[in-house]
């Protein structure tokens, strides 16, 4: 158990941004691109699995004064640091396997997001800014690997897709550093990026981003190229439910301070469960 629990496979729900440029396209049900991405899917979560590993290798000592990653498998002792190299090292090798069998791009893609990784785990993640950029990098690499496929037509996203996908990335990179500071404010030792942060740079940080990401999202939705796809002028009353999800995120963060880690409120806050599904059923009423 405490090795899976290194895997952190909850995490995996942010591979599924490959299927998303199927989705847009209309292609959901084409199963040759469908095989492609969900060989793309699988080889981020192995990726993904590789860098979480070698992350809480580095973060070992520091992830033992945390409240909650105290609890961590190599933090608590359940798995040994010799152990977790050698699953990450398998895990590598896994994700380089099945990249290179999804061909070129996959390939690419996966190495220059490992590699990336690597970089943050070894430094780049004390760098204010840049911390957070990687991190939103890694979510539109996501994106990147649905669209372009060895052997078979590619996909092209819309401008406003790949746009949006990397606000929304940012949006929740600075909620997840503002629960940082706030742990900080507490006393408890955090990572060394948190200096280049106020919690008002953040505030102001993520009211710009939700106001940029709702204004894409209306305008992608009146985009006549986009109308046209669809073959509807009605998807700009989705708004409704992007605009709702974005303030209860924002409640979730400066009210309730929940912001710590994303995947836990999606899985876990009903109110944002139902306003994702909200928008995901009127989205399918207008498009398909």
């Amino acid at each position: 158990m405490a090795f899976i629990k290194l895997l952190r496979p909850h995490q995996y729900i942010k591979n599924l941004l490959v299927f998303f440029p199927l989705f847009f396209a209309l292609k959901i049900n084409n199963i040759a691109l469908l095989k492609q991405s969900l060989i793309a899917f699988a080889a981020f979560c192995f990726a993904a699995s590789t860098i979480y590993i070698v992350n809480d290798i580095r973060d070992i000592e520091k992830d033992r004064a945390h409240p909650e990653k105290k609890n961590r498998p190599l933090a608590s002792g359940k798995v040994s640091v010799k152990n977790a190299i050698v699953l990450s090292a398998l895990l590598f090798l896994a994700a380089v396997a099945v990249s290179y069998f999804g061909g070129l791009n996959l390939f690419l893609i996966i190495g220059f997001y490992i590699l990336m990784n690597i970089g943050y785990s070894f430094g780049l993640k004390n760098v204010p800014l840049i911390d957070i950029f990687i991190v939103s990098t890694g979510f539109l690499l996501r994106l990147l690997a649905g669209t372009h496929f060895g052997g078979i037509e590619g996909i092209n996203p819309s401008h406003w897709i790949i746009i949006m996908t990397f606000l929304m990335s940012l949006f929740l990179a600075f909620a997840k550093r503002r629960d940082d500071l706030v742990l900080a404010e507490k006393g408890v030792e955090v990572r060394k990026s948190i200096s280049g942060y106020t919690i008002e740079f953040i505030n102001n940080a993520m009211s710009v981003m939700s106001a940029v990401l709702i204004v894409s999202y209306l305008l992608y939705t009146l985009d006549a190229k986009v109308q046209n796809h669809f073959q509807t002028e009605n998807l700009y009353a989705t708004t409704l439910f992007v605009i709702l999800g974005v303030f209860r995120y924002m409640q979730l963060t400066f009210v309730f301070h929940k912001s710590g880690s994303p995947t836990d409120i999606v899985y876990k806050d009903r109110f944002l469960q139902l306003t994702i599904l909200g928008w995901l059923l009127m989205f399918l009423y207008f498009a398909y």
